[in-house]
């Protein structure tokens, strides 16, 4: 059985988005892949090659006046070597963010992830779930409790440090490794059948 091996690709200001990567890697692992966690603003040219050698790539970032951090902006920028050798085409790739607001313009983030993969040429995994907390049944505690469709999204009170990010925002991060995970073994099975 082919492990696929998965990267998590990620900028933590405060430590709150570190939560969510560390949650990512552990729904993968989960799963059954290899993992890599790194921090794009400390990144060594053998992180570099990880990322080429791996199956997906999981982008992450804080979302800070609309759109990813700084240093993940700098991260992204560097990555167009990648972009001129192709290196990164055909991967998968999916995203997660955090802000201090239920909304904080975390899509545009994750749009901006998304639109950072197509030009790699990558292929997008979606979170996979329906939203939560949206009915008069439904609870804070529910995956996907902001009701958000193309990565994982995370909300956490400004006032609060790494401990306060929501237990189901965690949650949702971890379904979102898992299921990069299980799409990445699926590709590397098909790849190896064709």
């Amino acid at each position: 059985m082919t492990t696929p091996v998965v990267s998590i690709a990620y900028h933590s200001g405060h430590g709150h988005t570190t939560v969510l990567a560390e949650a990512v890697r552990d729904g993968a692992a989960e799963a059954g892949a290899r993992v890599h966690l790194i921090a794009v603003d400390e990144i060594t040219d053998g992180q570099w090659a990880a990322l080429d050698a791996s199956d997906a790539i999981v982008f992450g970032s804080p979302t800070y006046m609309g759109t990813a951090s700084g240093a993940f902006h700098a991260f992204a920028e560097a990555s167009s070597k990648r972009w001129f050798g192709q290196s990164w085409k055909d991967k998968l790739a999916a995203g997660f963010t955090n802000s201090g607001s239920k909304s904080g313009d975390k899509l545009h983030t994750l749009q901006f992830f998304q639109i950072l993969a197509a030009q790699h040429g990558m292929t997008w995994v979606s979170l996979g779930l329906h939203p939560g907390w949206n009915s008069s049944g439904g609870s804070e505690y529910d995956l996907n409790r902001l009701g958000v469709f193309a990565g994982a999204a995370a909300q956490t009170n400004v006032d609060e440090g790494p401990e306060g990010v929501h237990k189901a925002d965690a949650a949702t991060a971890r379904h979102l490794g898992h299921r990069v995970a299980r799409t990445a073994r699926l590709f590397t099975l098909g790849r190896a059948a064709a």
